[in-house]
């Protein structure tokens, strides 16, 4: 046994290789620095001061953060009810704009009652009298009627004429007829359209009676006049090739009124 332990207790006690002198030049990893003495710390210059407080960040307080999330909390606050404001607003101007735009434009099957469309003094008296030469060369256009009522509104409405065939520029007059079959009285509303819809921005009326509250007593029949024309310019109008019909429709609501007694825009056909 003291064979194979010999051996290396003889290497053991041999002293470690040092590196050599251009080894320890070139690395710093051998290089010995002298520890200084106690007099040489003493002639050492001092360590700079440390930065002064204001310039180290520190956590904020309580006070501040109360102030930062209630400042947010406010800009919250006041972007949430514009928001709401906004909606309310748009929500109440929304029918009489849509039905402003559509009577413009024409828009949604709406006949056009814009000035120089719908008769007036001035300028748009002497453009409508211009309007109002029938187009003696062109086709006659088929106008037919339709009527409805409302599920809640107990009313008996109904054209009194099928169809007319009109020029355009031509006016042409036609009638309904709305009969109250209940046992009180009851005030109703119409809206109107007109098909195919590119004919609508065409379609103008000098007169009639929708958008107005109409009151029937009980049992009461009345007889309602529609005056309107098909505008000439129609006749420029690529969309208007090949169209024949025009149907003009008629629904009847029941009026509703609010806890103030205002009377309530009722829906568009």
């Amino acid at each position: 046994m003291d064979v194979f332990i010999r051996p290396f207790l003889r290497l053991a006690r041999q002293p470690a290789q040092q590196p050599c002198l251009r080894c320890r030049n070139k690395h710093s990893f051998f290089s010995y620095r002298r520890p200084l003495s106690s007099t040489a710390r003493r002639l050492q210059p001092p360590p700079p001061p440390p930065p002064p407080s204001s310039s180290i960040p520190t956590a904020p307080d309580m006070e501040h953060m109360r102030a930062y999330y209630k400042q947010r909390n406010r800009t919250t606050m006041n972007y949430a009810i514009s928001v709401i404001l906004g909606t309310v607003a748009l929500s109440y101007g929304s029918v009489p704009l849509y039905k402003m735009i559509c009577q413009t434009t024409g828009w949604g099957g709406q006949p056009v009652r814009a000035p120089g469309h719908g008769g007036g003094g001035g300028a748009d008296g002497v453009d409508l009298a211009s309007r109002l030469q029938p187009v003696t060369d062109a086709k006659r256009i088929r106008v037919t009627f339709n009527a409805s009522v409302s599920d809640v509104l107990p009313w008996k409405f109904m054209p009194q004429q099928r169809e007319v065939r009109v020029l355009p520029g031509e006016t042409a007059l036609a009638f309904y007829t709305a009969t109250n079959r209940s046992d009180k009285d009851i005030i109703g509303v119409a809206t109107y359209s007109v098909t195919p819809a590119q004919v609508a921005p065409y379609f103008s009326k000098i007169q009639c009676f929708c958008f107005e509250e109409q009151r029937l007593s009980a049992g009461e029949s009345v007889d309602m006049p529609v005056f309107f024309y098909l505008d000439p310019d129609m006749l420029n109008d690529l969309n208007m090739k090949g169209i024949e019909t025009v149907t003009l429709s008629y629904t009847f609501f029941k009026a509703k009124y609010d806890d103030n007694g205002n009377f309530t825009d009722i829906p568009q056909s």
